[in-house]
């Protein structure tokens, strides 16, 4: 059998790994008003740059979104609660058993130990746009990872959740798997090497170099 394709595998966090879809929505009390919440909440972050503190972000978003300030306190309040989608854990099991794994994440440092807790698998490196300095889909984050994994960017697949992830980390000249679990609409006049509505297809890429 051949072997690994890439030398290792980088996860964006908060939405290819983990269902935060649904935290949002329940402490925004809706689907409408969670959705609302959390699309501009990515808009803050992915035209940010510079690192701001993170739980500021949201609450802008929540601002923007009329949703009730206190909603913050209560999202951020139960960041531990996030759940791996279905298939997350079986599959970063099998993955972490043949090359590294980690985590890019916009995330600040002490949200994304919780949300990497969540999943219930060690994760190395896990770069957040704190320890970065920036927000993706700027280089920093990306480069950051690639540095801490002493890999070339070709030889390292990029597991993106967010549309703008595609191009980020395109840009850097990772190969990027998009799961699309929600048939998000592309940005950025980017494609990405392979997409999907699941993390399952990974394993067989990781272990064969096919797909």
């Amino acid at each position: 059998m051949a072997g690994p394709r890439y030398e290792a595998v980088l996860f964006d966090l908060l939405t290819a790994l983990l269902d935060s879809w649904s935290l949002w929505n329940r402490v925004a009390g809706s689907a409408a008003r969670g959705l609302a919440w959390r699309t501009r909440y990515l808009e803050l972050t992915y035209r940010a740059g510079r690192y701001r503190p993170y739980e500021e972000i949201i609450a802008d978003a929540a601002r923007d979104a009329d949703v009730p300030a206190a909603s913050v306190e209560t999202l951020v309040g139960q960041w531990a609660e996030l759940e791996p989608w279905p298939e997350t854990r079986a599959v970063l099991r099998t993955l972490a058993s043949r090359v590294p794994i980690g985590v890019v994440t916009n995330s600040s440092v002490a949200l994304a130990d919780m949300a990497v807790a969540a999943l219930g698998v060690p994760m190395r490196p896990v770069v957040t746009a704190e320890s970065a300095g920036y927000y993706k889909p700027r280089p920093e984050p990306y480069r950051m990872a690639l540095e801490r994994l002493g890999c070339d960017p070709a030889s390292v697949l990029f597991v993106a959740g967010s549309a703008a992830d595609v191009p980020g980390a395109s840009a850097v000249g990772m190969p990027v798997y998009w799961h699309n679990r929600r048939g998000l609409p592309s940005i950025g006049g980017s494609a990405p090497t392979y997409v999907a509505d699941s993390l399952d297809p990974i394993v067989d890429l990781v272990r064969t170099g096919q797909g």
